[in-house]
Parts: structure tokens; sequence; C-alpha cells
């Protein structure tokens, strides 16, 4: 593959003074075809899937076709101060592809090619628009996969790199800044970088692809993306074991990952949880009854391997040790009935809005610390005469929790403590979802203003004129 000349976009600047209708010079670059303007605009590009950020329809939407597209938009937008809103499949929960008034959504709904699967080197250089679902379909003839998984296969590798998505596989495989080695990104100034590539390890400057990761397209607009690709393991099982107690759930979590069988997924499902998204996916799992009325959480730990024997045999070991450990039972899921679990967890936010949940919560703790977060996050939660339910990532300490409390003012009162109480235990407000509009004023209360000045520095490097997605990281004032 070529490396694209820096500066490319000279082909689409005007001749003598610039054009003053911005909607004209933005149709220039993408064609008419592919400029949405003002009413024309459907409601969908306004909003992400956060709860609590009230949509707002942009000005304008384009929906570029290459990298050289891009760095045009962005140099027009940044003559004429529209600010730029990234745009994939707009799945992510923190408002961070909602667009600012009068703004421009760059849209990669066309940029979604699957430009090279190297096998020889375990990756795949793709756009930022390719789905999940795409790309899994795409290697599968390969016998390798792209292992991020954030719960929602119509979610974009884009939106992964811009947030720095995680899921139920990062327990084994990482988050995505562990499996992103490349990127072809576009400065808002205009000019068109690579970063990494398809290496193994680099030690050659700053590592600006690990900067851009988790960005929430603030730094740069990513164009091209070199992901890691695993062999897929063709036998496994998941185990649903059944505890009294959170707290013993979380402790096991602990035993688990220090037997060295390796899970690919371990989660904790509080009975609230799991007996909602069973009810709402007619999912019976064969729970006798007496255990799921005396249950309060579930592990769910799967294992996998590219030997039969070798998964039987780690179910096994699995099932003494959480007995050993205090389980109620060890049911052992295989096929449908595990893949049904798997599915159920994964849908769990569906769950929680469907449910009328107010808002979701995502801090991230030490592992050995989640039993006294979430013991010390129910009790602040009972003290406000609120709710809360979820399950997380026990294997890394990510904690999804639904929080149901409709009264706005005492709900950000609370997550002001329950996201102080999360950084006072070692941990951050957000695991996966980023900080984006949603979560941007507590973020500034709580972090070291230090780390935020160092960071509205780095914006100011990147975007001096403050043009990408303004607002949505602390980097800038708003």
């Amino acid at each position: 593959m070529t490396q694209p000349e820096a500066h490319v976009f000279d082909d689409y600047r005007e001749e003598g003074p610039l054009v003053s209708d911005v909607a004209a010079r933005f149709a220039k670059i993408v064609g008419d075809a592919n400029l949405l303007v003002g009413e024309t605009i459907p409601p969908d590009y306004g909003h992400d899937e956060a709860l609590t950020a009230v949509p707002q329809r942009p000005a304008y939407v384009a929906r570029p076709r290459s990298a050289e597209e891009v760095a045009a938009l962005l140099v027009c937008a940044g003559e004429h101060g529209v600010p730029v809103t990234a745009r994939g499949s707009a799945t992510g929960l923190s408002g961070a592809a909602r667009p600012r008034p009068g703004g421009l959504v760059i849209s990669f709904e066309r940029m979604n090619a699957v430009l090279e699967i190297d096998a020889d080197n375990h990756v795949a250089v793709v756009q930022p628009g390719i789905t999940l679902a795409d790309l899994d379909e795409r290697t599968a003839a390969t016998g390798l996969g792209y292992t991020v998984y954030p719960g929602e296969l119509s979610a974009t590798v884009g939106g992964n790199v811009g947030t720095n998505a995680g899921g139920m596989r990062a327990v084994k495989y990482g988050v995505t800044r562990h499996n992103v080695v490349g990127l072809q990104a576009v400065l808002p100034t205009g000019e068109i970088i690579r970063t990494g590539g398809k290496l193994a390890k680099i030690s050659s400057g700053y590592d600006l692809t690990q900067l851009i990761i988790g960005s929430e397209g603030s730094l740069a607009l990513v164009t091209e993306v070199t992901v890691k690709l695993h062999p897929r393991m063709p036998y496994g099982a998941t185990v649903l074991a059944p505890f009294t107690s959170v707290d013993e759930v979380l402790r096991s979590v602990v035993k688990v990952i220090g037997s060295g069988l390796t899970p690919h997924i371990l989660e904790y499902i509080d009975d609230r949880t799991l007996r909602a998204i069973g009810d709402q996916l007619d999912l019976d799992l064969g729970i006798r009854d007496a255990v799921r009325d005396s249950a309060a959480a579930y592990l769910m730990v799967a294992l996998e391997s590219r030997d039969k024997d070798r998964v039987q045999a780690d179910v096994m070991e699995l099932g003494g040790l959480l007995l050993d450990v205090g389980a109620m039972d060890a049911y052992v899921l295989e096929g449908t009935a595990a893949a049904k679990l798997v599915e159920a967890r994964e849908k769990s936010f569906w769950t929680a809005k469907a449910l009328g949940v107010d808002d979701i919560i995502d801090v991230v703790v030490p592992r050995a610390a989640m039993p006294e977060f979430l013991r010390r996050t129910e009790e602040l939660v009972r003290s406000r005469d609120a709710v809360v339910a979820g399950c997380g990532h026990a294997g890394d300490g990510n904690v999804h929790l639904g929080l149901f409390c409709p009264d706005e003012e005492k709900r950000g009162r609370l997550l002001t403590e329950i996201f102080a109480l999360g950084m006072e235990l070692g941990g951050a407000i957000s695991g996966e979802h980023g900080i984006g509009q949603t979560r941007s004023g507590y973020f500034l209360e709580l972090e070291d203003p230090a780390k935020i000045a160092l960071m509205r520095r780095i914006k100011a490097s990147f975007d001096p004129a403050g043009i990408l997605n303004p607002g949505i990281l602390p980097a800038v004032e708003v």
C-alpha cells in the first residue's frame, strides 16, 4: 500500500477569495449527494445512545470517501470556525457523537472498507466506518478475528478507537489500544499522518497512536486503522456460578485469574440484572428455583481452546475451584445456551433502557477494590432513595451499573459521590464509555488540575483553532 502525501487536500482550495457559502464548499469536496444541510438532516445524526444528552441537529452532515476529503473538510471548517464531530454508528454512551449547534458532522459511513487482511502479520487494515459485524465476517475465512467486542456489533472500528472501547473479552485480549498497532489520521489543520504500522513493537518518538486512541475525536480524525488479528478458538464452554453475595462473587475472581485458566470472558451479573435480561430474552439457563431465590449475584466464566479435551479439563477444574470458594453451584453451558447468555449480557444496556434506567455508570477500579466499591456504592444509593443494578467486567475491574434516580439534581450529586469513590479507590470515572459530554463536568471537578492543564496544552498543539469536538474532553474551555 502506498502512503499518501500530506497536504493533498490542496486540490480542494479555492483560487482567490474563499467562497462565502460554507455549504457550497463542503459540497464541492464530497459532492452534492453526500452533503446534508439544515432540515434535510435526519434526526439520527443529532445524537448517540447517551441517555442524558439532548439531541442536537447539526448544520451540516458530510459523508467523505477518502482521507483527502476529510482533510479538505477540516481545512474549510477551520477557516470558518465550524465545530466538527466525527460519527461512526453513534452507538456510544457518553454523548461524544452528539454534534455542536451550527456544527459539521463528518460521518464515516462511506469509508467502510477492509483494505487488507495480512494473515502473515496477523493484522487487518480497515477504514473507520467498517462495523464489527462486517469485519468479523470478512476475517472468518482466515481463521483469525478482531477481538474487541464492546457489546454492539453494529459499532464501528473508528468508534472503538475514539473511545478506547473494551468489552467482555478484554480480560484476555485487552481493550482497543491493545489491539490497534497503526493509524492514518487527519489533523484539524489538514495534514495527513501515519502512526505505527504492522509492527509488533516500536520505540521511536512519542506514541501518537496511543495518544489519539481514546481522544474521542478531539485531537485528530482517524481515517484508517491497522488492527491485530487473533486465532479463532474452535472449542469453548461457559460456566455460570451463583453466589449468595456480590462480595463472594468478586473475591472468587482473584482465585480464577490466579489459577492460570485464562478465561476470555469473566463477568459478574447481579440477580436483578440476570432476571431482567432473562425475562426480556426468554432465557432459560436451567437454574433451580431454590438456587435462584437465594442467589445475589452470578459469575460468568467462558473458556476456549484449540483442543476439545483441554476445554473439558479446564471446565472441571474451574467448577471445583468455584465450589471451593463458595459458589452455590456451577452450571456448564455449551452451544446455544452459552451463546444466549453471552448475548443477554451484551444486551444488558438495552434491557436497562427498556426498564427506564436514568443513567449508566462504567467506573473502573482496581480489580481487588470492586467489592468495596460496590458495597459503598449501594450504601450511597440507598441513602438517596435510589436504586442501582448491574453487572461488570469482573476480570478488569470495570463496573457497569444502571442508576434509577429520576430527580436530576439528586442524581447529579449521587454521581459525583460515586465517581469520587471510584477515584478514591484508585480508579477512574470511565473504563470504556469515555467522558463525552455527559461526564465532562464531573471530570473537571474531580480530576487533578495539573492533568487537565496538560490535556489542554496537548489539545492546543493538535487543534489550535479548537474545532474538533469542543467540550467533549475537558482539554479546552467551552
